[in-house]
């Protein structure tokens, strides 16, 4: 087993990190930067593909110096990266041809009604366990090509690739174009079924095979970069969301986890067939390792910890996400004001692409920390909202929550959830569990860890939050939420 550490490349939707880990999973070093958000339209987000690849390389350079490592160092790189944002670039000269459209845009709304009045929706949803909504990559990658002059005809002809984020930075890191399984399955375009990407889906989207990456199971090595010095084997690429529940050692049917991230993603692992829901949650391919699928179920909520960036950088009422929780805890409740955080429409179980954020309930008595208190505890209702739509899919009680993910670390804001659910909520010693997923899959690729059992070993608590409530309190703001939902709605 050559190098001491595995690095983990998160790429997330602000912000890009690097993380070592050592053979016991804990972290030796981290470094984090924030790249511009672009909205060049209401509802309308874009990412600068070359600042993503840029702020990445420069985080994972950091993280050597600071633990004095070099290439000889690092046993493997695994990637995790946000999923469904969208990059198209020149095969010869890797320049991008547009900026990242990311996960979060709505400009592909009309197009995606289109599809589902031509009877589409269907078809999408039984080939890929997904439904037609402008989240998913498939429609970016069209208007890449309606809007971009030449680049329909230059696809056509192999000369562009496509990719999500991890294999833009697998392409700027070992010049290889490939992606995993879990990120695949995100596309609209890749078959679940037969881990394939689908003919009849890209004819529908109008987009050519020839410009799609070959899809791998989640580990094994997809190819060696020298950006870091020395060569170092790029050994695993997934989703972060799937990346999240196996660095939460969720590796059993029925594990469950919930990341608060920018947005909220709840994922319960389904194991080797997937389960179709019934109430607007997703079928995924959680990852691949040999030639052996996982598949889960996902909720989405797409804007969890971005509403608390919000109060910072547009209201202007809390100067750091931080303070949010002292903030929030000098009032004992939200005083009735609901914030419904639908920004870029609602998530499942509504699919409401066109629902756009409100704030109900106010009176001449709500101040600054009720609102605050308010956007915290819309990331608890919209959590709840999924889980309650999983167990009713799955006929299972789930008896627990794992959470992982920046938010989780405001202790009000997982009490409230713990009381919100009637479960308890538990928290690892590592909430990293997005880039350790990622570590772990790199890790058993080339041998750094021996297996599943000793990966579940590494996973420890740190705190289980108890719920406090009755359930008449309970039904009681489930009901008050469920009302301004009501009033969000199109």
């Amino acid at each position: 087993m050559a190098g001491k550490y595995v690095l983990a490349l998160d790429q997330g939707t602000t912000s890009s990190r690097s993380i070592l880990f050592n053979h016991d999973g804990a972290i030796v070093t981290a470094a984090s930067q924030e790249f511009p958000q672009v909205y060049p339209r209401p509802g309308w987000v874009e990412h600068d593909p070359l600042a993503i690849w840029e702020t990445q390389i420069a985080t994972a350079a950091a993280v050597l110096e600071r633990a004095s490592a070099g290439p000889e160092d690092i046993a493997a790189i695994g990637i995790t990266n946000q999923r469904e944002t969208t990059v198209v670039w020149d095969r010869a000269t890797g320049q991008p041809v547009h900026n990242a459209i990311v996960w979060q845009c709505r400009r592909t709304t009309d197009t995606c009604e289109r599809l589902k009045a031509a009877g589409l929706e269907d078809e999408f949803r039984k080939r890929t366990g997904l439904v037609v909504d402008a989240y998913f990559s498939g429609t970016k990658v069209k208007w890449i090509l309606d809007h971009v002059a030449g680049a329909r005809e230059r696809a056509e002809r192999g000369e562009l690739c496509f990719g999500t984020i991890d294999s833009w930075l697998l392409y700027n890191l070992a010049g290889v174009h490939a992606t995993d399984y879990a990120n695949a399955s995100r596309t609209l375009m890749f078959n679940i079924h037969e881990r394939a990407w689908d003919p009849l889906l890209l004819e529908k989207l109008d987009v050519p095979a020839a410009m799609l990456p070959e899809a791998r199971p989640s580990s094994g090595v997809f190819g060696v970069t020298k950006a870091l010095g020395g060569e170092i084997p790029v050994a695993a690429l997934i989703g972060d969301q799937q990346s999240a529940l196996f660095g939460q050692a969720g590796f059993n049917a029925n594990d469950c986890k919930n990341t608060y991230g920018t947005g909220c993603f709840l994922l319960m692992n389904t194991g080797a067939k997937p389960v179709v829901s019934e109430s607007g949650l997703l079928t995924t391919i959680a990852w691949g390792i040999g030639d052996e699928v996982t598949y889960a179920l996902e909720g989405s909520v797409f804007v969890a910890g971005a509403v608390v960036q919000w109060l910072r950088d547009e209201l202007k009422i809390i100067d750091s996400a931080a303070e949010s929780e002292a903030v929030a805890a000098q009032v004992p409740d939200a005083n009735g004001v609901h914030l419904v955080p639908a920004f870029v429409g609602l998530g499942a179980p509504y699919w409401d692409m066109r629902a756009r954020g409100t704030i109900t309930g106010l009176t001449r008595g709500a101040n600054r920390a009720h609102i605050v208190r308010a956007a915290l505890e819309s990331i608890a209702f919209q959590s709840a909202d999924l889980v309650h739509t999983m167990e009713k899919d799955t006929a299972a009680h789930i008896p627990r929550l794992k959470v992982d993910g920046g938010a989780c670390a405001n202790n009000l804001l997982m009490q409230f959830q713990a009381d919100l659910l009637g479960i308890p909520v538990v928290r690892g010693k590592t909430i990293e569990t997005t880039a350790l997923g990622a570590a772990f899959l790199a890790g058993l690729a080339v041998g750094f860890w021996s297996g599943l059992d000793e990966l579940a070993a590494i996973w420890r608590l740190d705190r289980a939050f108890e719920p406090a409530w009755d359930p008449a309190r309970r039904e009681a703001a489930l009901a008050g939420w469920a009302d301004a939902v009501r009033r969000t709605k199109s």
